[in-house]
């Protein structure tokens, strides 16, 4: 679905959910965002900056630096254990060994996987995997944390853990932008953003006065 005529704004702290029925534009609107498609017409601003005129190397770089990503289907490669993969982003930010190691660890307590840093994606349930993509999507402290339906693949239990767990990282000051048909999330966010037929139909702020975009 193309999108036509969309503008808004994502503020430094907002908790951001985009909704609307399938075939929506859900998917493109979280490309462009994303950094992995670029906009036929407008702008993309992250921090001021146009990033729909860049080169694929700098958006490449904007993804790793900038961007947190969180996939339905975690992503997470099969032959790296939980610190392996969290560790990944990473590597790629030129980060240094033992720097990188120490973060990768905290982060998997954070999301409360201590226990788990050696076991790899199939000695892990869905919801550990999710934690282990959510640790992974927060390893480069991005600007935002993008998530694509990430309690699509999961129970009911094991999706109120990880609605928790992004509760917890909106208290943290995190900037989250998810795309879900979760009602129960769609509960939780400051900002919700309604889209049809690849137009905003409404822009809901819930009593929350942001600043910097």
């Amino acid at each position: 679905m193309k999108l036509r005529g969309v503008s808004f704004e994502v503020f430094q702290g907002e908790y951001v959910i985009i909704i609307g029925p399938s075939g929506s534009g859900k998917s493109t609107l979280l490309h462009i965002l994303g950094c992995l498609d670029r906009p036929t017409k407008g702008k993309v601003l992250i921090e001021g900056e146009d990033v729909s005129k860049m080169s694929d190397r700098k958006l490449a770089q904007v993804r790793n630096r900038k961007i947190g990503f969180v996939f339905q289907s975690y992503n997470l490669l099969p032959r790296l254990n939980a610190l392996e993969n969290v560790e990944l982003p990473m590597i790629y930010a030129g980060v240094p060994a033992r720097e990188r190691r120490k973060r990768a660890k905290e982060l998997l307590e954070l999301v409360g996987l201590g226990d788990r840093l050696h076991h790899r994606p199939n000695q892990l349930s869905g919801g550990q995997q999710q934690r282990v993509a959510i640790a992974r999507a927060l390893a480069n402290d991005p600007v935002f944390i993008l998530a694509d339906e990430p309690t699509g693949n999961l129970d009911t239990k094991t999706g109120e853990e990880i609605l928790e767990l992004f509760r917890k990282l909106h208290e943290m000051g995190k900037t989250l932008v998810v795309v879900t048909h979760n009602l129960e999330m769609v509960d939780e966010g400051t900002c919700i953003v309604r889209i049809r037929d690849g137009r905003i139909e409404d822009v809901e702020r819930r009593g929350v006065v942001y600043g910097d975009t």
